[in-house]
């Protein structure tokens, strides 16, 4: 079927223009059998990206006369295969179809056997270390098989989007609701900034734990913490008690409180731990398929904590790349990978040094890229002073939304416990800020109006740092 298949791919690309179209950017010469047929394929390829069109059999056989480490056999061998070409009709869909599943069969196959040889000893550029994206890019192969939408031919569809309920991850925080239009859509990539300490980690655990109680399907991803580090931070906020208490209960009691949440969560949480600066969104796409695969887990929401510490699928860091494109780089890609599953992602960066001592934190305060705001869709800064602190609150700076209106609400506080690891709304019904009293578990506050915060405290104060 493989050999049969071969043929039909080389003789539809030949013959027939929307086919070849479609599937010549993801076809490799690799995936072919024969060193022959990878010889037609080639030459094919570079006539259609040369010449915008297919050559013809006559054309092919002029380019492979022109090769140099071509034999007389080889050469018999292409006119040979040209030969039983031919302009017979097949269906393009189920011929698309066919070729993106060889093509994926093909890849996984190549990944193995190169893997093998590493394992091995016999690779002389690769080390084991490159095994798992060596794997990971074979899975990740993929036809795009959508050609973008007709503007006249495609208006019902496009009506029907315009009444459609877009699918959102709502907040449990009523703020975040209000700026976002009622919560985070899909395919898009939202950022957390802050400095070190303030409460990134905090903010995604927290935001975490929310939508696994809203019955979704969760993806908590690491490159800081260890996988049971998160996994005690949504424990402390699920459990509604501090991390301390959660790490002084018996066994019976733990045991008791998690029979509890099983009994009325229907989403999982999976937290995946990757060292620091060596995970690409090429190991998310393949942690993703494994999920599948293993677990049948496609997540609702995807958590990576953080971006500033993944690393880029196109671009080695190192002396040739500046910050600005490696981080772009990383954001672009992340965002990228949200399209594809058709699932929101947020992930965090830190302030750069300016930010850190300032206490109106902007776009321009983004660590090491400006490029990464300019690729996200929503981006937020958490800011903390020592007055905020005491009671217990922080401040939240709209920085970039393309969801609702940026410069309403552009700044609003939250209440925080950071020993239970959680947020929770304050009452916005004044202009002062009024403390909160945690210890009643009176969860009340005072509005923000983002307009007496430099008054009202000394911006000379430097952020607090915690140990999250």
């Amino acid at each position: 079927m493989t050999k049969n298949l071969e043929k039909i791919i080389l003789q539809n690309l030949l013959y027939n223009e929307e086919y070849s179209r479609k599937v010549t950017p993801f076809i490799k010469t690799e995936y072919f059998h024969t060193k022959d047929e990878r010889i037609v394929l080639d030459i094919v390829q570079k006539f259609i990206l040369t010449y915008n069109n297919a050559p013809t059999k006559e054309i092919i056989l002029i380019e492979a006369d022109k090769l140099k480490n071509i034999t007389e056999e080889d050469f018999k061998n292409i006119s040979s295969i040209l030969d039983e070409l031919s302009d017979e009709s097949v269906d393009r869909d189920w011929l698309v179809e066919k070729t993106e599943g060889f093509c994926k069969d093909k890849a996984v196959y190549n990944a193995i056997m190169e893997s093998i040889h590493i394992i091995d000893g016999d690779s002389k550029t690769q080390t084991s270390n490159a095994i798992p994206e060596i794997l990971s890019d074979a899975l990740a192969v993929s036809f795009d098989t959508h050609i973008g939408h007709d503007y006249l031919e495609d208006a019902d569809e496009r009506y029907d989007f315009y009444h459609r309920v877009e699918k959102k991850v709502p907040f449990d925080l009523e703020y975040f609701n209000t700026i976002t239009a009622g919560g985070t859509p899909q395919k898009t990539l939202n950022i957390v900034m802050a400095g070190t300490g303030v409460g990134k980690s905090l903010f995604l655990c927290h935001h975490a734990a929310n939508c696994l109680s809203q019955s979704n399907n969760v993806l908590y991803i690491t490159c800081e913490m260890a996988e049971e580090r998160i996994a005690e931070r949504i424990d402390a906020n699920l459990f509604d008690m501090t991390i301390d208490d959660v790490q002084d209960l018996p066994k019976s009691i733990y045991n008791k409180k998690l029979q509890n949440l099983k009994s009325k969560l229907k989403g999982k949480l999976i937290v995946k731990e990757y060292p620091t600066a060596t995970a690409n969104v090429n190991h998310f796409r393949g942690l993703l398929d494994e999920l599948w695969m293993k677990k049948q887990f496609k997540p609702d929401i995807i958590f990576i904590d953080y971006l500033n510490i993944c690393a880029s699928a196109r671009l080695k860091n190192g002396s040739n790349v500046n910050s600005y494109s490696y981080i772009k780089a990383i954001a672009e890609e992340l965002r990228g990978m949200a399209v594809e599953r058709s699932v929101p992602i947020f992930s965090a960066t830190q302030v750069n040094r300016g930010g850190f001592n300032n206490t109106d934190v902007g776009l321009e305060d983004t660590s090491e890229s400006f490029g990464l705001p300019a690729t996200a869709d929503f981006m937020i800064a958490l800011i903390s002073t020592e007055e905020l602190e005491e009671l217990n609150q922080i401040m939240v700076k709209q920085l970039k939304n393309r969801y609702n209106d940026v410069a309403s609400n552009k700044k609003f506080l939250l209440g925080i416990n950071r020993g239970k690891m959680k947020l929770y709304d304050v009452d916005h019904s004044s202009g002062d800020l009024i403390q909160s009293n945690q210890s009643t578990q009176q969860d009340s506050g005072n509005g923000f109006n983002g307009k007496n915060f430099d008054t009202k405290f000394d911006t000379s104060k430097k952020f607090e740092a915690w140990s999250i």
